[in-house]
């Protein structure tokens, strides 16, 4: 369908004698991995914006995991599509869980996670990770990092660093449709 819409509009601007550049770009999802059984959300000492939640309890919802830290720049960049698509599908089924991971000793302060988490305007749930055991439970090594997990517990996508939003967000759609 698009191929057939770029060259009627080609043959428009040929017939109008203009030089109309047309361009598509069509973002599918990523293709679903089976990279294992989600592990548990392990030594979480705090809790922001939710009582405690465990990856069991979610069974059959999608979920996606966060880690991210407030003083990361990269991370802060990614937090307004986390925050959106906590928004736009949380009724459809996803559970967004951000993993707050500590870089810097000061980053381990309960107020500071609670400040940063309410000036940057996030209401989904946030694990305070101070000691890194669902870091190390999920093998991550980067800042952020996206986990998706299907609504049988596996996790079937991963994304480092900025970018790709909207193949993670395509991605969400697609596990979401799944029954």
């Amino acid at each position: 369908m698009i191929s057939t819409i770029k060259k009627l509009l080609i043959a428009a601007s040929i017939v109008a004698g203009s030089s109309l550049a047309i361009t598509a770009h069509v973002t599918q999802a990523a293709p679903l991995q089976d990279l294992g059984q989600a592990p548990a959300l392990a030594g979480i000492e705090h809790w922001i914006n939710s009582p405690p939640l465990n990856i069991e309890q979610l069974r059959g919802k999608v979920v996606l995991v966060d880690f991210w830290t407030y003083t990361c720049i990269n991370c802060v960049n990614t937090l307004p599509y986390v925050q959106q698509w906590h928004d736009k599908y949380k009724d459809q089924g996803l559970t967004v869980i951000g993993v707050h991971t500590p870089e810097f000793p000061f980053e381990r302060s309960t107020s500071n996670v609670e400040a940063a988490a309410k000036r940057l305007g996030l209401s989904y749930p946030i694990a305070q990770d101070n000691r890194y055991a669902t870091w190390r439970a999920y093998r991550n090594q980067y800042w952020p990092a996206f986990y998706l997990i299907d609504k049988k517990g596996r996790i079937v996508y991963q994304h480092f660093g900025e970018g790709d939003y909207a193949e993670t967000e395509n991605t969400i759609r697609v596990l979401l449709a799944q029954p």
